[in-house]
């Protein structure tokens, strides 16, 4: 294994250790423990069993376990290698002992189309299957070629693109609030604390896709925000994830 590998690996499993005790502060000591699992050029972050296959995590209701999450993300270095980035995860959420999901919370880093970061309603409507193939051009054209009833599913609902896209901790606090899931006492506070980190780390992910309009906000605060010595090539905007859909 090579050096960068060792470091990714150590990366991630600081992150599965961070997962751990997200969900275990929300959901109670019994939450099954994250890992991380090197998968060659990713290294993958899950619950997983002792023949490493990813673990669905309970979720209860008035202590009956009527929902469980499977959680999944695949970890990479980020352009520079020098953070650890997501290169895709999966958060799906399940009504017990059915293997088709509710919702899926799903985020594809290098997509653009459909959106990197989206979420999948596994429900159908008759005018939403209307409207689906409604069109004789893009996807609805792609549909009418299966020759089959379209599915809400299949649509990709955009949740602010790839840097402002939802946390795990933004799952659970929805299914805290609309399904009143049993949650530790801590939930609240674990909660807010964890949203809070996960704001700045994607806000300064922002910054550095785009500084100087960063650098203009400080300064008009009050700040003194200096050029720096060394300038460095721009990046093409096709290239800058904060502009991605």
């Amino acid at each position: 294994m090579t050096e960068e590998m060792s470091r990714l690996d150590e990366l991630a499993t600081a992150f599965a250790d961070d997962l751990t005790s997200l969900t275990r502060g929300v959901l109670g000591e019994d939450a099954p423990r994250f890992a991380a699992l090197n998968m060659g050029q990713r290294v993958r972050v899950s619950p997983i069993s002792a023949d490493e296959k990813v673990m669905r995590i309970p979720v209860s209701v008035n202590n009956d376990p009527v929902l469980s999450l499977m959680v999944r993300y695949y970890c990479c270095w980020d352009g520079s290698s020098t953070f650890l980035a997501t290169d895709q995860a999966d958060i799906h959420v399940h009504y017990a002992g059915i293997s088709d999901p509710l919702i899926r919370f799903e985020y594809v880093r290098s997509s653009k189309e459909p959106p990197g970061a989206h979420i999948q309603v596994h429900a159908h409507r008759d005018e939403m299957a209307y409207l689906l193939r409604l069109a004789d051009s893009g996807r609805p054209k792609q549909g009418n070629r299966r020759r089959r009833m379209p599915r809400l599913s299949e649509m990709h609902l955009p949740v602010g693109g790839h840097r402002m896209r939802p946390a795990l901790e933004d799952v659970l606090l929805f299914l805290k609030r609309e399904f009143a899931i049993d949650t530790a006492e801590t939930w609240r506070t674990v909660i807010d604390e964890r949203l809070r980190n996960w704001r700045v780390i994607q806000l300064m992910s922002a910054v550095r896709d785009a500084p100087d309009a960063a650098a203009e906000v400080l300064r008009a605060l009050g700040y003194t925000v200096q050029q720096p010595s060394v300038v460095r090539q721009r990046t093409s905007p096709d290239h800058i994830k904060l502009y991605w859909p």
